[in-house]
């Protein structure tokens, strides 16, 4: 297991974030068909190209994990802290 890794994903408009044996879902845009790459990491903050069902390219995109890590009452800062890089996570368990 990867102590300082977590994964991205999506399953159409559902958006996966796992860390260890933490699985957080979240709604998502309809259109989103996939994330294509993680851009940057900051504590909770992802920068990641997303490709869409309107759009050729991919576009840039930003997720805030912190609000919803309290909207699930999960102490963001304990829970973020180890994470020094997230991958994308497609075909892989």
């Amino acid at each position: 297991m990867d102590t300082d890794r977590a994964y991205l994903s999506n399953d159409k408009d559902m958006i996966k974030f796992q860390y260890g044996e933490k699985v957080i879902r979240f709604r998502g845009p309809y259109s989103l068909e996939r994330f294509t790459s993680v851009k940057e990491w900051d504590n909770g903050y992802l920068v990641v190209m997303a490709k869409y069902q309107h759009n050729k390219e991919a576009e840039e995109e930003y997720i805030d994990l912190i609000p919803i890590l309290n909207n699930l009452y999960i102490d963001a800062s304990h829970f973020l802290k180890p994470i020094k890089e997230v991958r994308l996570a497609y075909g892989q368990n």
